[in-house]
């Protein structure tokens, strides 16, 4: 015998209520009362009753679906894409996943593979953008999307206009640098880049200058080459800093993929780390805790980042005010052996 299928009219009928009242309350409209929305779980829980999610999306017009882009670069391959990206995202589908949300995920990069009509083709109900600024055809077209009207939010915009979240860069920044100090270095350089896309770059290597004026000591900037891979700019820029002649004894790098390549150079040309040179790096990628000798990073707090775009998301798709608000995620320093000496908390 085919069993029968539990209603909101069975909730309705042992809670004592009308079948509306039953939509509201499991729906958490604050127009029913707490006594009564108690009653109507207890009902709910008893016949092991559970909302049809396909007909309250119907009546709400929402997906429950947020989408995720991943910009990469042109051409680059997905295994190539910077490990702080992926566990930016993970952190997003995890808060979504909180929030009663799910995740479609997308990675991008020609211009013939842009497409972020999610909302229009009733598959999301707002966009997350993240990864590389590198790719400006990419970002031009997410920002033409979110003036037409689109709910999207970004991390790490090369725009400062748009709704983006990023790290605390320039505290985080001083971090680094305040760790070099203490551990006893004072020739410390930083490896940047001062107009790149990556807004991020430049507002780390301002807390490093800020942070080196305060004692006094004198900076030193090196420029990366943004044509090559990132850890080819790292060694390219130790071979520069080198050409120079600044007898430097730290380096302070804005990007962990780029002081991977630092690392390399340095020990192929049999400077020892951090005996002779402190090298500190910022993003705290995984692979960071592997290199020889473990790199010391400046890391953010994924799971607030994840949850601060959502939120600010969701805060967009009913609340249009909020346009332009700008967040930062908190960072701490994680100390190993690449530079010597003990933690600085914030």
């Amino acid at each position: 015998m085919r069993q029968h299928r539990v209603t909101s009219f069975d909730v309705a009928a042992l809670a004592g209520v009308s079948q509306s009242t039953v939509s509201r309350a499991l729906a958490g409209d604050p127009v029913v009362s707490e006594p009564t929305r108690t009653r109507v779980v207890a009902a709910a829980r008893e016949l092991n009753y559970h909302v049809d999610e396909n007909a309250a999306r119907l009546r709400t017009g929402r997906t429950g679906t947020i989408a995720v882009v991943v910009i990469s670069r042109d051409s680059e391959d997905h295994k190539d894409v910077n490990p702080f990206y992926f566990s930016l995202l993970g952190a997003i589908c995890a808060a979504a996943s909180n929030l009663d949300h799910e995740t479609l995920v997308s990675f991008q990069h020609s211009p013939d593979s842009l497409s972020g009509r999610y909302e229009e083709q009733r598959k999301a109900d707002g966009l997350i953008v993240i990864g590389t600024t590198a790719n400006k055809p990419a970002w031009d077209y997410y920002r033409q999307l979110g003036e037409s009207g689109a709910n999207v939010v970004y991390w790490g915009s090369p725009f400062d206009d748009l709704d983006w979240i990023r790290s605390d860069n320039r505290q985080g920044a001083r971090l680094a640098t305040e760790h070099l100090i203490a551990s006893g270095y004072r020739r410390i350089a930083c490896i940047t880049s001062e107009g790149s896309p990556q807004r991020q770059f430049k507002e780390r290597s301002d807390g490093y200058c800020q942070r080196m004026a305060e004692d006094g000591l004198e900076t030193c900037l090196i420029e990366i080459d943004e044509s090559l891979a990132r850890e080819e700019q790292g060694r390219k820029a130790v071979a520069e800093l080198i050409e120079r002649g600044w007898n430097f004894d730290a380096i302070f790098v804005v990007c962990d993929q780029v002081a991977l390549g630092v690392l390399l150079e340095l020990h192929e040309r049999g400077i020892a780390v951090p005996g002779q040179v402190g090298v500190v790096g910022f993003d705290g990628i995984r692979s960071g805790a592997y290199a020889i000798p473990p790199l010391t990073s400046l890391e953010p707090d994924f799971q607030s980042g994840g949850q601060m775009l959502v939120e600010k998301l969701l805060r967009r798709m009913t609340d249009k005010s909020n346009d332009g608000e700008q967040s930062r995620v908190p960072v701490r320093l994680v100390a190993r052996a690449s530079s010597r000496g003990p933690e600085i908390k914030a």
